[in-house]
């Protein structure tokens, strides 16, 4: 700033102090959201966890594992990949590293894209990517109901040979500091390794309708729970990008009132100066 008038300054300062009022509101709104993301969160680890270890279990079964369409990659070679980002920017890298995690993976192969947040929308059309669905528009109060519809779709184009593979792209929330970006293979699904297929189980009424439900579950509460860990993955990064971004403006704003005080002392100087100087004369 240095040669900029004081009007300039003051000028500056204002503005500052205005983008600094936005950064400190967005901050405070992303953390009264934060609490209730978490929680979120965290309710719907349990219902995954069982479900996961009960399709495991389903899917070592002697009696599927040879024939089920679900353990084996399908013929088209196109990946489908369900990519959940976030409703709004300014979160720091928390939409680009997704993106760049997708994009890295699919790199030289054949995919589709189902979007999952405005911005994955926007940046998968502007990629001029093929989108299977833009009906899930929102990650915000994302639904069971979208879940079990996004999984039900998966299944279907899945047995239809219309993907190879199907991924979900997601952000996992470790904590409020570290939040990363995750790929799963969703379909096929993936037998433990070093376990031995299951001989003997007991299936009440219909295995293969078990089954069938199964991965419908299964499908949908890994969609479910990852919606929420997205989400409250989006709400710590732009918490944390505007608590960051607030400091900043206070740190500028110091700055340039430093440089205003300077550039004021030294027009006093001047004035004294050219008073001494007339007087003199």
């Amino acid at each position: 700033m240095a040669g900029a008038s004081m009007k300039d300054i003051k000028r500056r300062i204002r503005s500052v102090e205005s983008t600094m009022q936005i950064t400190k509101a967005m901050q405070l709104v992303a953390s009264s959201k934060l609490r209730r993301a978490r929680d979120s969160m965290e309710s719907s680890k349990p219902f995954f966890t069982v479900a996961e270890k009960a399709m495991r279990d389903l899917a070592r079964y002697s009696a599927f594992e040879a024939n089920s369409k679900y353990l084996k990659k399908g013929e088209s070679g196109k990946i489908l990949y369900i990519v959940l980002a976030g409703d709004r920017g300014l979160a720091g890298g928390y939409n680009a590293n997704i993106f760049k995690c997708v994009f890295e993976d699919a790199a030289g192969r054949e995919f589709a894209c189902l979007p999952v947040g405005k911005k994955a929308l926007e940046r998968f059309r502007m990629a001029g990517s093929e989108i299977v669905s833009d009906a899930y528009q929102k990650i915000e109060g994302f639904k069971v109901s979208s879940a079990f519809s996004i999984g039900e779709m998966v299944k279907e184009g899945f047995l239809k040979g219309e993907w190879s593979e199907v991924k979900l792209a997601y952000t996992n929330f470790t904590s409020m500091l570290s939040q990363t970006a995750m790929l799963e293979t969703m379909l096929p699904i993936a037998i433990p390794e070093g376990k031995r297929p299951l001989e003997q189980m007991l299936v009440e009424p219909d295995a293969e309708k078990l089954f069938e439900e199964a991965v419908r579950i299964y499908l949908s509460g890994l969609v479910f729970s990852a919606s929420k860990n997205a989400f409250a993955s989006e709400v710590a990064a732009r918490r944390t990008a505007m608590d960051n971004a607030t400091r900043n403006a206070g740190d500028m704003i110091e700055s340039l009132k430093l440089n205003y005080n300077r550039a004021r002392q030294g027009a006093i100087t001047q004035e004294l100066t050219e008073i001494v100087a007339g007087a003199e004369h």
